[in-house]
């Protein structure tokens, strides 16, 4: 099938989903509220098959350690796959199945595939990572850029998020970014931070009189960052940054790393 956009429909939402562009979502419309920064770096990506930086961009399975590209000096960042061309399997006019087939720098072969499926009130996408050959580490996490600022509407001022989520421990973060392995009470933002939620995550970002959107996970961890004016990033994910190193899971031919992640929305 042709790896170009497909654009899914349920009820009065709206969901742009670009294969060729790292398999990311690159729009949520919400009736005509786009609630996703546009940009080819935005949107929402999948972060495979690691999450957030990884020390120096070294990682060790086993005896062998494995060096990726320092795509954000000195540390690499965000996986692989979304800088790849992810092939389409399926579509529907709600639903949709990519998939992506890990190359180098990853050393690994591996299957990816991300299973997107709209309601007129939510959005859920199911990401799975599979070891062709040789077991791996990896992480599964997704980095959906939200517009800050939405518009008021029939001449109302601008609106701006309000972020609000309860979690068990933040990790302290260090000079480098990186967590320290101390695991501190949450700080005030704005943050770059990773936090625990063992309960799954959950995290609701409002904008006041327009519209609530609630991102839930049954992983325990979410990076929150909200240090650019323009949007909010709220990252579930299944381990913390450098997890490659200090929280990965062991991807094998026959027990597959599989997440999911619901955004859910209502008008206020």
């Amino acid at each position: 099938m042709s790896n170009e956009d497909i654009t899914l429909t349920a009820g009065d939402a709206q969901v742009r989903i670009s294969p060729a562009n790292g398999g990311r979502i690159s729009g949520l419309k919400v009736g005509s509220t786009e609630l996703l920064r546009q940009g080819d770096r935005f949107g929402c990506f999948p972060m495979i098959p690691w999450c957030g930086r990884i020390r120096e961009g070294r990682f060790l399975d086993g005896g062998t350690v494995h060096q990726m590209p320092l795509n954000s000096p000195p540390h690499a960042i965000h996986g692989t796959a979304r800088d790849g061309a992810w092939s389409v399997a399926k579509v529907t006019e709600n639903t949709a199945a990519i998939t992506y087939d890990l190359v180098d720098p990853w050393p690994y072969p591996g299957r990816v595939t991300q299973l997107v499926e709209l309601t007129g009130d939510s959005l859920t996408l199911t990401t799975g990572v599979e070891a062709t050959a040789d077991s791996f580490p990896a992480q599964i996490g997704w980095h959906p850029w939200f517009n800050r600022t939405l518009a008021g509407g029939d001449g109302a001022a601008d609106v701006d998020a309000v972020l609000a989520f309860e979690p068990a421990w933040q990790e302290e973060r260090g000079a480098d970014h990186l967590p320290t392995g101390r695991r501190v009470d949450r700080t005030p933002g704005p943050w770059d931070d990773c936090f625990g939620m063992p309960g799954g995550v959950d995290v609701t970002l409002t904008w006041p009189g327009l519209l609530e959107l609630r991102v839930t996970s049954r992983e325990e961890w979410v990076v929150v960052y909200d240090e650019q004016a323009e949007a909010v990033c709220v990252e579930p994910q299944t381990g913390p940054p450098n997890g490659l190193n200090t929280a990965a899971r062991l991807v094998t031919p026959v027990d597959p790393l599989e997440a999911s992640t619901t955004w859910s929305w209502r008008r206020l």
